[in-house]
C-alpha cells in the first residue's frame, strides 16, 4: 500500500474532528475498558490506512463512520466466536446502590445501562441506532449503512421503542432503592 501524500494530514483533521465519536462507539460495541482501548486503536489504525484508498466520493464523515462501524463489527463478531461459554467475571454488571450515588452518577449509570443495551442489539441494529445517537439523519445512516433511508427510519423508530421498554424494565423498583 502507496500511503497517500495527504493521508496523514487527513487522519489528524478526520481523527480530531470525529475521534470522540470514534470512542462513543467503541463503547457501545465493547464493554470491557481493555478491549475497547484494543478496538479504538483498531479503528483509528484502520482508518488512517483506509485514507489512502479516500478518493472524496463520499463525505469524510460517511467515510469515518464506515471505516469506524465495520470494525467494530469485525471485533463483535471476533470476540463472540473467541467467547463461547461463560462470561468472564470482569464483564459483569453490577448494579449500583442508588440511595449513595450522585446525579451525575446515576446520569452515568443510565448511559453505561443504555450501552449495555445497545451492545445486546444485533449488529445492523447496533449501527443505526448508534448513528443515529451520533445525530445523524436517516439519509446519512442509508448512505454508510447500505439501506434506504425509509428502512432507516423505521428501524430507528421500532429501535427506540425496544430499547425505552427494555430500559424501564431492568430499571430498580423504587421499593429496592
Amino acid at each position: 500500500m502507496r500511503p497517500n501524500p495527504d493521508q496523514d494530514a487527513r487522519y489528524l483533521d478526520a481523527a480530531a474532528t470525529y475521534g470522540a465519536a470514534m470512542q462513543r462507539l467503541a463503547r457501545a460495541s465493547e464493554a470491557n475498558a481493555e478491549r475497547r482501548r484494543d478496538l479504538l486503536q483498531d479503528m483509528h489504525v484502520a482508518l488512517w490506512r483506509s485514507l489512502a484508498a479516500f478518493d472524496g466520493r463520499c463525505s469524510m464523515r460517511t467515510w469515518v463512520y464506515r471505516v469506524s462501524h465495520n470494525v467494530a463489527a469485525s471485533h463483535i463478531d471476533r470476540e463472540r466466536r473467541g467467547r463461547v461459554g461463560a462470561t468472564p467475571i470482569e464483564d459483569i454488571e453490577h448494579l449500583p446502590d442508588l440511595r449513595s450515588l450522585s446525579a451525575d452518577v446515576e446520569k452515568s449509570d443510565a448511559i453505561e445501562k443504555l450501552n449495555a443495551l445497545i451492545r445486546k442489539l444485533p449488529a445492523a441494529d447496533r449501527q443505526v441506532l448508534t448513528l443515529y445517537l451520533e445525530e445523524l439523519d436517516a439519509a446519512a445512516i442509508a448512505e454508510i449503512t447500505g439501506l434506504t433511508p425509509g428502512a432507516v427510519a423505521t428501524r430507528i423508530s421500532r429501535l427506540k421503542a425496544q430499547l425505552a421498554k427494555s430500559f424501564h424494565e431492568t430499571a430498580p423498583s423504587e421499593s429496592n432503592v
